[in-house]
C-alpha cells in the first residue's frame, strides 16, 4: 500500500495534478524566505530567487525598533553560532583535536626546566601529537625562557671571573639536548600527521561534493520513488563515512548538503505519511538534543558544556534530518538562542581568565619594580650581597610561579624582567670584579706563607722553629678570602706542611716524655685497683684511705697531654667515694677540691692555676652582690611581724649564700697558698 501510494505521488509529480505542480512552483518561490539552519549565504541559489532577494531587500530599507532588536539578537545569536561552527570546522579536518581538551592544561611557567621536560617527554610519547599541540607550544615557550635566562646568568658570571678572557662562551647543558630531541621528536610526529591528513582532505571533499551532485539529481519525477528513497539513505550513508575535509570548505560544503536535503524532502512528492513520520520522528531527535541543551545551560564546567554542544551540533547537521516547516524556524531558534546562552557563559569565563591574567601582569610588575629596586642598592660587604642574592631568587621563584598574563603584553613582561635581572647581576658582578683584585692579593699572600711553611716542616730545631709556625699560622687567619676555585686546594697544601711538622714535634715530645708514658701506665693500673676499692664505714678510716689514694695517685707524676683524660676517670672514681663517705655537703665539695687542685699543682701547669683564680674571685664577687642586694630587700619588711613566712625565707638564703661564699673564700685561699709556696 504504501509503495502505490508513492508511485500515485510520483505520477502527480509528473505533472498530472496541475493544482500540485503550482504549490511547487510556489513553494520553491518561498523557499528563499525561510531560514536555513546555518550561514545561508553559502548555499547555491538561482539567479531567479537572487533578483527576489534584491526586491525584498529594496521593499525593507526602512527597518521598525522591533525589527532593530529582533536583527541584534539574531546577530548575537550568530556569534555563538559562528564559534560553534568554527570549532566544529576545525575538528572535522582533524578529529584527533576532539581529545586535546580532555588533557589538563597545566601552569607551565610555574614549573622548572627539569618538570618541562619530564612533563614534555609524557606528552610526546603518550599522547596523540594532534591533541597536545597547545600544550606542547606553550611548553616549549616556557622552558626556553627560563633556559635563555639560565645561560645569561651563567655568561655573566663567566664573563665577571675572566673579564680578559678572548675565549666565546659556552655552557653545556644535558637538559637542553634532551628537550631539543623531545621537541625534534614531536615535530617528526606532527609532519608525519600532517602528510598524512593532507592525503586524505582533498580526496573527501570530492567525495563529498560528489555527494551533492547527486542529491541534486534526486529530484527526478521519471525515477521510481522507491528507488530514489534508497538512493537518497545510500547518499546520507556516504556522506557520514566520507572522512574529514579542509576546514575552510566545511560549512560551504555542509551548508549546500543540508540544502538539496531539504529540497528533497520539501520539493519531491514523496508519500505524506512517509514523510509525516521522518519529520515527525526528526523533531522528537531534535527536541531531545534541545532538552540537554537546557540542560547544559545549567552545567557548572562551562568547558565542558561547550564541548557537548559542540558535539550536539554535529549530531543535528550531520545526523538528523529535517523537520517540516511548521517547525523548522522555531525549533532552529530555540537552539540557537540555548547556543547563545551557552555561549556567553563562556565568554564570562574567558573575561574572567583575562580579569586573573591581568592580576597576574600586576603581581608580576610589582615584581620586576622590587628586583629593580634592588639593582640601585650600593652593598659593600659579601654577606650583605649573599642576602640580595637570595632575595632576587626568592623574587624570580616568584615571577615564575604566577600565572600568565595577557598575550598582548607577554613579550614586553618577559623582557621587563630580563632587564631588571640583568642589570642587578651587572651591579653584583661590578663588586666581585673588585673584590677579585683583592683575592688576588690574598693568594699571593697565603701561597708566600705555604712556602715558608714548607720550608720549615723538617726542620729539627724546636725551640726556634715552633713559634714561627705558630706565627704563621697565626698569620694565615688573618688574611681574607681567596679565588674559590684555589680555596681547597691551597688549605690542603697548608694544612699538610703544618701537620707535618706538629707531628714530628709531637713525636720528639712523647719520646722525651717517656716518663710521663710511665706514670700513664702506672696511673692506668692502680685505676684498676681503685675501682674495687670499698669503704669499711669508718669515717676516719675511710677518709684517710681516700686520702692515700691520692697521694699514691699523686706520686706517679704527670702523664702525657694527650692521655689526662685518665685523671677524669680518676677524679670520678673519688667523687663516688666522697659521696658514700657521711660528710657534710661542705666537706665533700672541700675534697673534691683539694684533689682537683693537687692534680693542677703537680702538672706544672700555671696557667690552668690562674684561670682557677680568677673564677674563684668572680664567684666570690657574684656571691657577695646576691648577699647585699637580699639584705637590702628584707629593709622592706622592717615593721613585719618576725615570724612572717617571706621575711624568715630571705633570712635562711641569706645564710645559705653566707655559707657559700665562705667555701668560695676558703678555696681561693687554698690556690694563693699553693702559688705562695
Amino acid at each position: 500500500m504504501m509503495l502505490e501510494e508513492k508511485n500515485d505521488n510520483l505520477h502527480e509529480a509528473d505533472g498530472s495534478n496541475e493544482n500540485e505542480t503550482q504549490d511547487v512552483s510556489q513553494n520553491e518561490n518561498s523557499q528563499i524566505e525561510e531560514p536555513i539552519e546555518n550561514n545561508a549565504d553559502t548555499t547555491e541559489v538561482s539567479s531567479d530567487d537572487a533578483n527576489d532577494v534584491v526586491s525584498e531587500t529594496a521593499d525593507a530599507i526602512e527597518i521598525s525598533p522591533e525589527e532593530l532588536e529582533e536583527t541584534v539578537v539574531v546577530s548575537d545569536n550568530q556569534k555563538a553560532l559562528d564559534a560553534i561552527a568554527d570549532s566544529n570546522a576545525e575538528e572535522s579536518e582533524d578529529e584527533t583535536l576532539k581529545e586535546r581538551h580532555e588533557i589538563p592544561m597545566q601552569d607551565y611557567e610555574a614549573m622548572d626546566m627539569e618538570s618541562l621536560v619530564a612533563e614534555l617527554e609524557k606528552l610526546v610519547t603518550v599522547e596523540k601529537v594532534m591533541s597536545v599541540k597547545d600544550h606542547v607550544e606553550e611548553l616549549r615557550t616556557a622552558f626556553l625562557s627560563k633556559y635563555n635566562h639560565f645561560i645569561e646568568e651563567k655568561r655573566e658570571e663567566f664573563l665577571a671571573e675572566n673579564p680578559d678572557t678572548t675565549e666565546d662562551f659556552h655552557y653545556h647543558l644535558p637538559l637542553k639536548i634532551k628537550f631539543d630531541t623531545l621537541i625534534n621528536q614531536y615535530r617528526d610526529k606532527k609532519n608525519t600527521h600532517f602528510k598524512s591528513l593532507q592525503n586524505n582532505l582533498k580526496a573527501n571533499l570530492d567525495v563529498r561534493l560528489a555527494i551533492v551532485e547527486e542529491l541534486k539529481e534526486l529530484i527526478n519525477p521519471q525515477e521510481n520513488i522507491k528507488d530514489t528513497l534508497k538512493h537518497f539513505n545510500e547518499l546520507r550513508e556516504r556522506w557520514k563515512n566520507a572522512g574529514p575535509i579542509p576546514r575552510d570548505k566545511y560549512n560551504h560544503v555542509w551548508n549546500n548538503y543540508h540544502f538539496h536535503v531539504e529540497n528533497f524532502y520539501d520539493y519531491l512528492h514523496l508519500d505524506r505519511e512517509a514523510r509525516d513520520l521522518d519529520f515527525k520522528h526528526n523533531l522528537e531527535q531534535k527536541q531531545r538534543i534541545i532538552s540537554r541543551v537546557e540542560e547544559l545551560v545549567n552545567e557548572s564546567d562551562v568547558n565542558k558544556a561547550f564541548r557537548e554542544l559542540q558535539d550536539l551540533h554535529k549530531i543535528w547537521k550531520e545526523d538528523i534530518g529535517p523537520v517540516s516547516r511548521d517547525h523548522r524556524e522555531v525549533i532552529w531558534n530555540t537552539f540557537s538562542e540555548l547556543t547563545k546562552k551557552i555561549h556567553d557563559k563562556r565568554e564570562l569565563l574567558f573575561e574572567k581568565q583575562r580579569g586573573t591574567e591581568q592580576e597576574n601582569l600586576e603581581k608580576k610588575k610589582d615584581i620586576i619594580s622590587k628586583i629593580a629596586e634592588l639593582a640601585k642598592e650600593k652593598v659593600e660587604a659579601h654577606s650583605s650581597w649573599q642576602g640580595q642574592i637570595e632575595k632576587v631568587e626568592a623574587l624570580r621563584n616568584e615571577f615564575f610561579a604566577t600565572g600568565k598574563v595577557p598575550a598582548d603584553v607577554n613579550e614586553e613582561t618577559w623582557s621587563a624582567f630580563k632587564n631588571a635581572v640583568r642589570d642587578f647581576n651587572a651591579l653584583k658582578n661590578s663588586f666581585y670584579k673588585d673584590i677579585k683584585k683583592d683575592q688576588q692579593e690574598n693568594l699571593n699572600k697565603k701561597m708566600a706563607l705555604v712556602e715558608r711553611a714548607k720550608s720549615l716542616k723538617d726542620s729539627e730545631d724546636f725551640g726556634a722553629t715552633t713559634p714561627v709556625m705558630k706565627q704563621i699560622q697565626e698569620e694565615w687567619k688573618q688574611i681574607g678570602h681567596v679565588p674559590r676555585k684555589y680555596s681547597d686546594s691551597i688549605w690542603k697544601e697548608f694544612k699538610e706542611a703544618c701537620n707535618h711538622y706538629f707531628d714530628k714535634l709531637h713525636a720528639q715530645r712523647n719520646e722525651v716524655n717517656s716518663e710521663e708514658l710511665e706514670a700513664f701506665e702506672k696511673k692506668k693500673t692502680y685505676l684498676e685497683t681503685i675501682r674495687d676499692f670499698e669503704l669499711t664505714g669508718d669515717h676516719k678510716t675511710d677518709l684517710d684511705a681516700i686520702k692515700a689514694h691520692i697521694e699514691t695517685w699523686k706520686s706517679y707524676g704527670k702523664v702525657p697531654h694527650a692521655r689526662r683524660h685518665i685523671e677524669g676517670k680518676f677524679n670520678k672514681i673519688l667523687d663516688a667515694l666522697f659521696d658514700k663517705l657521711s660528710l657534710s655537703k661542705k666537706d665533700s665539695e672541700m675534697a673534691r677540691f683539694n684533689s682537683r687542685i693537687d692534680q693542677l699543682s703537680s702538672s706544672d701547669d700555671s696557667r690552668k692555676l690562674e684561670n682557677e683564680k680568677i673564677f674563684l674571685i668572680r664567684k666570690i664577687e657574684e656571691v657577695q652582690q646576691e648577699i647585699f642586694q637580699l639584705e637590702n630587700n628584707i629593709q622592706f619588711f622592717a615593721n613585719a611581724k618576725k615570724d612572717n613566712p617571706m621575711v624568715l625565707e630571705v633570712k635562711k638564703n641569706i645564710e645559705r649564700h653566707k655559707e657559700s661564699l665562705q667555701m668560695w673564700k676558703d678555696k681561693l685561699k687554698q690556690v694563693r697558698n699553693l702559688k705562695t709556696e
